[in-house]
């Protein structure tokens, strides 16, 4: 038994798309969990997750990387790898494009698939290669409610998505039996700038509300004790598995 099991403290962490939104209170709830935080996204972390670092007396450091180039993600965890051991990633970032699919330019489905699945790849390929080697790691990605559903003028970030989802199984299948944890969580529809358009659509933000049990759209906030749960030792025996973070969204 683990004295206290969600205590973080000692491990690093790797985090894509920090700089606001969902990555940014993950990072946030990771750095409160005790970890040591490695952001990886163009935009600079910003001074309000430095200070929360600061005052928890944790180690904050930022990579600048493009997600949708091969040769920046290989450079980037290869610096990072250098520099330190790396005991759970977060692949949080994600683009999201809008269209109908008879219109959906397939250079759009490209970026989508290349950001939000390829990436995603590469990554755990990267960081989860030296896991694997000393048998313990915890890889969690982000996955989504049209992992599930097809939605609607979305056809290339459900697709995306859905296969986070079978690579999150795969991964497991392959790696649990040599120490490395690979879950993901799916969070439901939560207010943030990625659904702007959505919430902007009296119609469709009606529908959504509508069928939430809990009544409300969910917060980046609402996330966080899912992924930190995830990255603990409290999930040591917890396998391929994808929580819904969603309000009861899936039960309805």
């Amino acid at each position: 038994m683990h004295e206290c099991p969600s205590d973080l403290t000692g491990q690093t962490a790797v985090v894509t798309g920090a700089s606001r939104g969902v990555g940014y209170a993950i990072a946030v709830g990771l750095l409160r969990a005790g970890a040591d935080v490695v952001t990886l996204q163009r935009a600079d972390p910003g001074p309000e997750l430095e200070a929360a670092a600061g005052a928890r007396g944790r180690r904050l450091t930022h990579h600048s990387v493009d997600l949708a180039s091969e040769a920046s993600i290989r450079e980037v965890t290869e610096n990072v790898l250098a520099d330190q051991q790396v005991d759970i990633l977060v692949n949080n970032a994600g683009a999201q494009m809008r269209n109908d699919a008879i219109d959906f330019p397939l250079g759009d489905l490209d970026a989508t698939m290349n950001i939000n699945f390829r990436a995603v790849f590469q990554l755990c390929q990267a960081f989860g290669a030296p896991m694997v080697e000393r048998r313990r790691g915890k890889i969690i990605n982000l996955a989504s409610m049209l992992s599930f559903q097809g939605g609607v003028r979305t056809s290339a970030y459900a697709a995306s998505k859905g296969a986070v989802v079978q690579l999150t199984k795969a991964l497991c299948n392959e790696w649990a039996a040599r120490g490395v944890n690979v879950n993901a969580v799916a969070p439901g529809y939560l207010a943030t700038e990625m659904t702007e358009a959505l919430r902007a659509d009296p119609t469709r933000s009606q529908e959504i509300s509508a069928r939430i049990p809990a009544a409300r759209w969910g917060t980046p906030g609402d996330v966080v004790g899912p992924v930190v749960f995830l990255a603990s030792a409290a999930a040591d025996y917890v396998n391929g598995a994808v929580i819904p973070v969603d309000g009861g969204w899936l039960a309805r």
